[in-house]
């Protein structure tokens, strides 16, 4: 079976890209975040609101070519899906690859198969969130999740 894979255009320099995949994670995919995304071996995890998390270890880092992170736990508490830990044991692979001043990501989710409950609902998300990191690296803005309970604080402080 095929694995889920997306190839991104970016204008944008391979060092802002590979930046954004180990420095700049909360700025376009979830500002839910903790742990350590730049050095080979750390671990960090992502979270959208209570029911969501995924925990990375970071298996390999190739600077301004390459991060593979292997994906240690996860819960997808989504009332449609039964098996709410799907991602555990899969593993995401970023390419990224010089093309002359613009820059191509290709996206791998070994283990995302269309034979995976959540592949839908997880491809949808991931176009979701390659568009905000397309964003993010070209013009500085990115759409992460954001944590609704403390933009809540925040408005009422």
């Amino acid at each position: 079976m095929e694995n889920y894979r997306i190839t991104i255009p970016l204008n944008s320099p391979v060092e802002k890209v590979f930046g954004a995949l180990t420095n700049d994670i909360p700025l376009w995919w979830t500002e839910m975040f903790e742990g350590i995304s730049n050095k080979q071996g750390e671990s960090f995890t992502i979270h959208f609101g209570e029911s969501v998390f995924k925990q990375f270890r970071v298996q390999e880092l190739e600077p301004n070519t390459k991060a593979v992170w292997y994906v240690e736990d996860s819960l997808l508490d989504i009332p449609s899906l039964e098996n709410k830990k799907e991602w555990i044991g899969t593993t995401i692979i970023w390419e990224i690859i010089k093309k002359n001043n613009d820059t191509e990501l290709q996206l791998t989710h070994m283990g995302l198969q269309p034979d995976v409950e959540c592949y839908q609902i997880c491809s949808d998300g991931w176009r979701q969130f390659t568009a905000s990191l397309k964003s993010y690296v070209e013009t500085g803005v990115g759409t992460p999740y954001l944590n609704s309970h403390e933009a809540t604080t925040e408005i009422t402080q």
